[in-house]
């Protein structure tokens, strides 16, 4: 079976409009605040809403996201067009033609050019954070293995024509993967001269200087002055002709406060993050709704713990905790999490995710004190008839300001209500995620997120076979419900699957969600055509002035 895409429209929950594009003059210049400056220009290491809003407008993937009007939506980018082919073995192949166009330097971009990159994300060797967004093309699990990346199925056919093949049905490859700043493509030659270039400079990245950087993209850096400000200029190589700035500036603040005082002051246009103070203003505004983030903040518990293996235990620690406690810890715009899927994430016209499949989380205070209860019967089951049976827990986190006093009130929690001691221990980052991944730990509290915008992104990492299943959570039933899910033509019935599947996980107590964010950024009332991609990052590439 053979169709044809054009154009994609993206749920209202992928991007926050702040207002409609009416045509106007080109703006000539913006300039923007998008946090404390990029840590990484790299794509396949690019996690911070910086480092991907610049990588989204230096370069161009298959597909782009753009506002069209009041909506969102996925269009061409550099495919002219795409054919998807079901094939007899369950795998669908997306065939890719792809747009004439140049690199910023005047070579022509080839599907190789996509190859590359996505072999290069998809390599062990490269420890990509970001490596699971192509967890869902044919051969990825056995090209890591063997640490053969031709064995991914990604294929240049020849210049102009890219074939990727998909292990299932996953309807939000095209929005989801085919957009994301993480798989824009690279000019091999290009990574390896720069990579020569600054060899043997200890500390310096082969992106370290932007202005050198070949692109795709709408715009090729300019000027670079770390902890101040990038400046990007058009690209007159760009495919495509577009009506906003021709300079596009980014101003660094290492602070919300820093920030929106860049705002305050008329330095730049467009703000984000906003401090406390400034959501505490806007939320009390009858009509406001700060906008969902794809991420939920967990205690991820190390299934294979030798106490933490029994999950008896794991309810017990799982039904004392008091999340509207947490959300309130956590900030005027955090909701006691009611499932591991946040709020925002699309099921199908009439509503998202979360509010059609309802809470799986109880969170309400009628109920606590039976919910201790329950939680002390669990653990005599378990054969402890204390808590202080139990030793003293490790609980890991990662400091950003909140998390310490959320990991602080978990343990008082514990303590009290169960007799359990756990004992918070803050670590860098990379300490966490190092901890999880060799399974080095017996609690931690981790902000999950998802490589897209669809439930089944937050649900695929907890299978028994995922790389990414650092809870080492093992389940055949579930395991079956994501197979299924991955092969399923009907759109429905695939729901129906992954509310199942969301509710086995928890009620398995693999992880326990605590809260999720909402987050808002402001545009001056001047300006439209700028929106913010649920996944994080911004484009300014249309941005112009409103019409008087």
């Amino acid at each position: 079976m053979r169709m044809r895409f054009v154009a994609l429209l993206l749920a209202a929950a992928l991007c926050g409009s702040l207002a409609g594009c009416g045509q106007q003059e080109d703006s000539t210049a913006l300039s923007v605040c998008v946090g404390e400056g990029f840590s990484t220009l790299d794509p396949i290491y690019a996690q911070d809403a910086a480092s991907q809003t610049v990588l989204a407008h230096l370069y161009e993937n298959l597909m782009r996201v753009s506002a069209d009007g009041t909506e969102a939506v996925v269009v061409n980018g550099m495919a002219k067009s795409v054919e998807t082919e079901e094939n007899l073995d369950g795998t669908v192949t997306y065939t890719f033609q792809l747009h004439t166009a140049r690199w910023s330097d005047g070579e022509k971009v080839t599907a190789e050019d996509f190859v590359y990159a996505w072999q290069r994300l998809a390599d062990p060797a490269s420890h990509s954070p970001n490596a699971a967004i192509l967890s869902v093309v044919s051969g990825y699990q056995e090209a890591r293995l063997a640490k053969d990346m031709s064995l991914l199925q990604v294929n240049a056919k020849n210049d102009a024509t890219l074939e990727v093949t998909l292990n299932g049905n996953y309807d939000w490859f095209l929005r989801e993967v085919c957009t994301s700043p993480m798989t824009v493509p690279l000019r091999k030659d290009v990574v390896q001269k720069l990579k020569e270039s600054v060899a043997g400079e200890e500390g310096t990245s082969w992106w370290g200087a932007p202005s050198a950087l070949v692109t795709n993209g709408p715009y090729v850096a300019e000027e670079y002055a770390p902890g101040s400000h990038l400046t990007l200029q058009s690209n007159e190589r760009y495919q495509r002709s577009q009506a906003g700035p021709e300079t596009l500036t980014f101003r660094f603040a290492s602070t919300a406060e820093e920030a929106q005082a860049l705002y305050d002051q008329g330095a730049v246009d467009a703000v984000w993050p906003l401090t406390e103070e400034r959501l505490t203003q806007l939320a009390s505004q009858e009509e406001w709704t700060p906008l969902s983030q794809l991420k939920t903040y967990a205690v991820v518990y190390n299934n294979s713990d030798d106490l933490l293996a029994d999950g008896l235990i794991r309810q017990a620690l799982a039904l004392t905790v008091d999340r509207v406690e947490l959300a309130d810890l956590a900030g005027v715009t955090a909701l006691p999490a009611e499932g591991l899927v946040p709020p925002g994430v699309p099921e199908n016209e009439e509503g998202d995710f979360r509010t059609t499949g309802g809470a799986l989380l109880d969170n309400e205070e009628e109920t606590f004190l039976a919910r201790c209860q329950q939680a002390r019967e669990a653990l005599n089951e378990a054969g402890y008839s204390g808590g202080a049976e139990l030793g003293e827990l490790e609980y890991l986190y990662v400091e950003d300001g909140v998390s310490g006093t959320v990991a602080q009130a978990l343990s008082r929690r514990w303590q009290d209500l169960l007799g359990v001691t756990v004992t918070p221990r803050a670590v860098t980052s990379q300490e966490l995620w190092g901890a999880l991944r060799k399974g080095e730990y017996t609690l931690a509290g981790v902000e999950l997120d998802a490589v897209g915008n669809d439930a089944e992104c937050f649900l695929m990492s907890w299978t028994s076979d995922s790389q990414d299943n650092v809870a080492d959570y093992e389940n055949s039933a579930y395991d079956t419900l994501m197979s299924i899910i991955a092969h399923a033509a009907d759109g429905t019935a695939r729901m129906g699957c992954l509310h199942d599947a969301e509710a086995l996980l928890l009620g398995d107590c693999a992880l326990t969600p605590l809260y999720t964010k909402g987050t808002a950024w402001e545009l001056r009332e001047t300006l439209t055509g700028a929106c913010r991609d649920g996944r994080g990052w911004f484009n300014f590439a249309n941005t112009i002035t409103k019409a008087a």
